[in-house]
């Protein structure tokens, strides 16, 4: 047996132990699966949101051709590399397999543990029925109506031969499941087995859970990790989205296709009642992985004959997630820094960066990759970073005073003041565990050529007045009001509330949390937006809302003579909704950069926004000379206004079950060409 068979194989033992885990969480119920796993473990959060999903939506399609086909004498379900699948106990255990029966097919090698395994099990036995199996052969258990065949997909003859030992019927309603399996088959044995299929049966459905867009950073980083596996996706490249899939399955014979990516799934056919309770099963926060996740998962649905009147994904009339999206014929290069020097301590998510001086940056907290290469972990580090020249150096330097007040912080925020005090807020340890005191930073000995030399105090200041409760994912941005000094803050979620919508505003004069009248139509609470200063007023874009749904509208907070009002900011076109981005206002636009959006397929570069006229205009990136995925979302940015570039600083984070993904080096746009 090759090695890459071998391998695809475990993919079995691996995801039936990440859909044990969603299952002991309370994510889906089905009680069997843990009579397949000898032994449990908890994966992370974010792998138990992906495999309930994928639950969800495989079980909806199951139910969905049930439900549709109950009139009929007898249905079929025929499930491809089931592995150690539980679905047929499952559903039998509700009461829903009357008249129908389920064949399900692996490697040989599968198939003889997995019989073993109900064998040995009274409750899995009785629910098979009078059982009756072979020690070789193709059919290696059968019973009432339940079938497990040992065969290898890639030998169309064997497969038509074990359904011919099954007693399988072509002619009766019948749904074909592939759960991330034929595409480890090469793209000429998958057609195959579709074409075969689509020949074969006269009323039939082909369900596929697979992955799609391979190309834009998650992507990539998605393949890597396959191929690292010796389990390379072959379908992927050659169907890359939704559009090749439905492509392919009506030039192999199916009359109708419907193919969606998870995000449309979760949006438009899992109630909301139903998101908002698994919004709170365990403690979670890794929205952008989790989003980027579904947008490269898909679900589909190809039928034939009297199946094309039985759609199993039909989304509600009303709902509509993708919008489309028109980008500039410029593009913005990218390029990687120059240093002559191993740049350690900026492989890092979740930190804030900020301009000291327009050569010297300063980057504090995230998560990432620790002076000792390799080791992932919260940072507590302040690093520095100043241009010389056309070269870039870095290092780490110490805060005087600050060792015991600073923590392992993350989404916090950081804003340089005019004064060049720096002023940090709020942020998280961990989902349970916010911040709540308010940093003074200064900097002194900027004009040395050794960031290292760079001389910091930072000290935790106690602030009169009402406090914010402890946040983070929230925004900061200096304003000026009747001619004192304040620290506007908005927005964020906390470790009981999933967004929040107040805001507050710090004197920083005297450090007292002062209460200011704010009136106007009041935005909808948001995390992971951006609060960016024009003029005398504040621009508030994006975000991600209520419900983990990003926002596109942008809001403008102006001073009055009682206050501040909050005014909506008409564009045009409409923006696609995003959030985890940056924003820099420069010569009156508004710069919004990377993040992540659901509603279109390509990953955003950069918006512009005319904030005089409301005008709109896309940008997309051109990374031809990186050499790693760029990932523009859990990042920073400094605008370096006088070389009109943009500074990205770290990015990336915990790329679902592919591993943690960091942007190697800090890297530079050149935005020049588009002001």
């Amino acid at each position: 047996m090759g090695s890459e068979v071998k391998q695809v194989q475990s993919t079995n033992d691996s995801s039936i132990v990440s859909k044990c885990s969603m299952v002991g969480l309370g994510y889906f119920q089905d009680d069997f699966l843990k009579c397949f796993v000898t032994k449990q473990s908890r994966r992370a959060p974010l792998i138990n949101r992906g495999y309930y999903v994928r639950a969800k939506a495989v079980d909806h399609c199951l139910k969905q051709f049930l439900l549709l086909t109950k009139d009929h004498p007898v249905r079929q379900i025929l499930s491809l590399g089931a592995g150690f699948d539980s679905l047929y106990f499952r559903l039998k255990a509700c009461g829903l397999l009357e008249k129908t029966v389920v064949i399900e097919i692996d490697f040989p090698a599968v198939v003889h543990r997995k019989r073993a395994l109900i064998r040995a099990n009274q409750e899995l036995a009785a629910l098979v029925g009078s059982v009756d199996s072979a020690e070789s052969g193709l059919l290696q258990l059968e019973g009432t109506d339940y079938k497990l065949l040992a065969v290898d997909l890639n030998d169309l003859q064997m497969l038509d031969l074990g359904l011919t030992k099954a007693n399988f019927n072509p002619t009766v309603p019948t749904l074909v499941l592939s759960e991330v399996v034929i595409t480890y088959l090469t793209n000429e044995r998958s057609s195959a087995l579709i074409k075969w299929a689509a020949d074969s049966l006269s009323s039939a459905v082909f369900v596929i859970y697979e992955q799609i867009c391979p190309d834009d950073p998650f992507g990539l980083v998605m393949r890597q990790h396959f191929r690292q596996l010796n389990s390379t996706l072959h379908a992927v490249a050659q169907y890359p989205d939704a559009k090749a899939q439905w492509k392919r399955f009506a030039e192999l014979g199916w009359e109708d296709c419907t193919c969606i990516d998870m995000n449309e799934f979760y949006f438009g056919l899992i109630p909301e009642e139903e998101r908002r309770r698994t919004d709170f099963l365990e403690p979670f926060d890794e929205y952008e992985e989790w989003h980027l996740k579904c947008s490269h998962y898909f679900i589909l649905s190809a039928s034939k004959g009297e199946m094309v009147h039985y759609p199993l994904l039909k989304l509600p009339a009303d709902f509509a997630l993708k919008i489309p999206v028109t980008f500039n014929n410029k593009t913005i290069v990218v390029s990687p820094i120059r240093t002559d020097l191993v740049f350690l301590g900026l492989k890092r998510y979740g930190h804030r960066s900020s301009a000291v001086v327009p050569h010297i940056v300063i980057t504090t907290g995230g998560y990432g990759e620790s002076e000792c290469a390799g080791q992932h972990s919260r940072l507590k580090d302040i690093h520095c970073m100043a241009n010389f020249g056309d070269r870039w150096i870095s290092a780490t330097v110490q805060a005087k005073q600050a060792e015991n007040i600073w923590g392992e912080r993350m989404f916090h925020s950081m804003t340089m003041l005019s004064d060049q005090r720096c002023i940090v807020i709020g942020g998280r340890s961990s989902p349970l565990c916010a911040f709540q005191e308010v940093l003074c930073c200064e900097f002194n000995n900027l004009t040395s050529s050794d960031p290292s030399s760079i001389e910091i105090s930072a000290e935790a200041v106690d602030c009169s007045g009402k406090k914010p409760s402890p946040r983070w994912r929230h925004s900061a941005a200096e304003v000026i009001y009747k001619d004192r000094k304040y620290l506007f803050v908005y927005g964020g979620r906390s470790s009981s509330e999933m967004v929040l919508t107040d805001c507050h505003f710090l004197d920083l004069d005297n450090f007292t949390w002062v209460q200011i009248p704010v009136e106007g139509p009041y935005p909808e609470g948001r995390h992971s937006h951006t609060a960016t200063c024009w003029n005398d007023s504040i621009i508030v874009a994006c975000g991600l809302g209520k419900g983990t749904m990003p926002l596109g509208c942008i809001y403008q907070i102006q001073p009055t003579d009682s206050g501040f009002r909050w005014q909506k900011f008409q564009c045009h076109p409409a923006i696609v909704p995003r959030y985890s981005h940056t924003a820099h206002v420069i010569d009156d636009k508004l710069l919004l950069v990377g993040g992540v959006w659901i509603h279109s397929d390509p990953v955003p570069g950069v918006t512009v926004i005319d904030l005089k006229t409301g005008e709109s205009q896309n940008y997309q990136l051109s990374v031809a000379n990186m050499k790693w995925p760029l990932m523009l979302h859990n990042h920073s940015s400094v605008l370096l206004e006088e070389e009109k570039q943009l500074l990205i600083t770290g990015g990336g984070g915990n790329c679902f079950s592919f591993g943690t993904h960091l942007n190697v080096l800090p890297a530079l746009l050149n935005i020049a060409d588009i002001l």
